[in-house]
């Protein structure tokens, strides 16, 4: 939903705008002299890694992490080369 107000307004109410925006995911388009000076839209909602990884089921066993961890680290060197040679 979108709402048409003027700078007036915002200036007068800006929290109760600012909670329409937060709370309902409204966008707001000020507008000063007939002109639209700006939109107020709530953000992108974005999630962490943690937060996407947590619904992940099922979780390993001990004897499997371990296993997991032994294969990913089975074909890594170790030694430390000289990226210029």
């Amino acid at each position: 939903m979108q709402r048409i107000i003027t700078a007036t307004d915002l200036a007068r109410n800006t929290r109760e705008i600012l909670d329409m925006v937060a709370g309902q995911g409204e966008t707001i388009t000020v507008e000063r002299n007939q002109m639209q000076i700006a939109q107020i839209m709530p953000p992108v909602r974005r999630m962490t890694a943690a937060q996407a990884l947590a619904g992940l089921t099922p979780t390993l066993t001990p004897a499997q992490g371990a296993a997991w961890l032994s294969d990913s680290k089975a074909e890594f060197d170790h030694s430390v080369r000289d990226p210029w040679a």
